[in-house]
């Protein structure tokens, strides 16, 4: 190693279904990754580019790893659904294994390889009461005092489902924001705009806190699954059609799986002297 490249950070390009992330593996190395440097990353012209930045550390409790998790405007976010699923078949594929557990900020996940490279990551059991969300005061999350009586949903972060005739028809660049910094969110929220096609069937569409306009999200996805089920809309296992593909969603006694395809994309490395320039 040269002084010229001591200080370069290797990453893996990753997505599931187009929402891509940048994974940093910090179990051998110890990295400092500040809000500062998710945001200068997350710059798709002068960075790298991603929906969400994940972190992989050593785990000293149990389980086979710990990731962290931030949005492309730097802010931190408890659960990465589609990041979780990718980074549980990197580890599947470094180790083996066909079954893992992760630790997250939503909690201990379990992860399985599922065949035909689908991989299945439970996200527990999804937060119903108005102060898990948390919403700004008690009330009725099935059916929230908004336009469009939306759903509220946590899934280790909070969600607003709206319930559409068309959801292809919502202008989602102007409502996604409108709603994602509504006063009854006060950790802000992710937005999804949803039609029913089939009983058991769904199309979403996605801006997530933070990022934006998301071609799928896997928390989002659990949500969705969880309010339509709750509004009786359709049963506890569907098919969510998102702007980036396919995902399954099944509601069971012991949480919220969810399973789909994921893609390692590339690896690279990014140099020392521009992380010291101020990324």
């Amino acid at each position: 190693m040269t002084d010229a490249t001591r200080n370069d950070l290797p990453f893996m390009k990753m997505h599931g279904l187009g929402n891509d992330f940048v994974v940093l593996d910090a179990r051998a190395r110890a990295l400092e990754v500040t809000p500062d440097l998710a945001l200068a990353l997350a710059d798709r012209h002068r960075g790298v580019g991603f929906d969400q930045l994940a972190v992989i550390e050593a785990d000293a409790d149990g389980a086979d790893a710990r990731l962290v998790f931030y949005n492309s405007d730097g802010s931190p976010s408890a659960a990465c659904g589609n990041a979780t699923r990718c980074i549980a078949r990197h580890l599947m594929d470094e180790t083996g294994r066909s079954a893992l557990t992760l630790r997250t900020g939503r909690g201990t996940l379990r992860a399985e390889a599922r065949g035909d490279g689908l991989t299945a990551v439970n996200m527990g059991q999804p937060q119903l009461l108005w102060h898990e969300i948390p919403l700004a005061e008690e009330m009725d999350t099935l059916e929230l005092p908004i336009e469009g009586a939306p759903v509220a949903t946590g899934i280790g972060n909070p969600h607003c489902t709206f319930f559409v005739p068309d959801a292809e028809a919502v202008p989602l660049e102007t409502f996604g924001p409108r709603y994602e910094h509504h006063p009854l969110f006060p950790e802000r929220t992710n937005v999804q705009v949803v039609s029913v096609s089939d009983p058991d069937r769904l199309r979403l569409r996605v801006w997530e806190r933070g990022a934006g306009v998301t071609l799928a999200s896997g928390s989002s996805s659990c949500a969705v699954a969880v309010a339509a089920a709750r509004r009786g809309l359709t049963g506890r296992s569907v098919t969510i059609d998102l702007d980036g593909g396919t995902l399954s969603v099944e509601w069971r006694e012991d949480g919220v799986w969810m399973t789909g395809p994921t893609a390692h994309v590339f690896d690279g490395v990014l140099r020392g002297a521009w992380l010291g320039a101020g990324a």
